[in-house]
This record gives C-alpha cells, structure tokens and sequence, in this order.
C-alpha cells in the first residue's frame, strides 16, 4: 500500500511533517492549498482515519503511525487560537 508523506506551514511559519498510510489522503487534503485551521484538522482526522482503515482492511489492524500523526497535529494546532489560521500543504510525496 503506497503511503504519502506531507508537510504543512502553521501559522506561525513553523513547517511540520505528517504521514498518511494511503494514498486516500488526497481525497481529503491537497498540495499547495491553505485552509482555516478549523478545515484543515477536520480534513486531517478524517483523512488520517480512512487511512487507517485502509490498513485495517488489508491487514487486520488500524495503522497507529496514521494515529500518533494526528495526535501531533492536534496537539501542535492548540497553540493557535484562532480558528481562522491559515495552514499551507506545502508537499505531498508518494511513497512505495
């Protein structure tokens, strides 16, 4: 299964990295867009979470690199109060 590894800008200029088990992440987020902080966490877990389903599927159980991914992002997106702070997708890259 081809996994994606992403990397974001916060608000603050401060870029972080992410990895999604599946390709299916491009259906939630895409590279070079900005979003309200709001819509890009609510696209992330959703993302996050088809992916790990995605590994369920195959193999029997969620995938926990997907889980902790989105821990990270949701702890390091309460350092931003306001909802309406812009997140940038900088890079999206397939990986085997």
């Amino acid at each position: 299964m081809p996994a994606v590894n992403f990397e974001i800008q916060w608000p603050d200029g401060q870029i972080s990295s992410g990895y999604s088990p599946s390709t299916i992440i491009h259906d939630y987020l895409a590279e070079g867009v900005s979003y309200p902080l709001n819509d890009f966490m609510q696209r992330a877990e959703s993302g996050l979470n088809a992916a790990s389903e995605r590994v369920r599927t195959v193999y029997g159980y969620a995938c926990s690199s997907a889980m902790d991914c989105l821990y990270i992002l949701q702890e390091q997106a309460k350092k931003y109060p306001d909802p309406e702070s812009q997140i940038t997708l900088l890079r999206m890259r397939q990986s085997p």
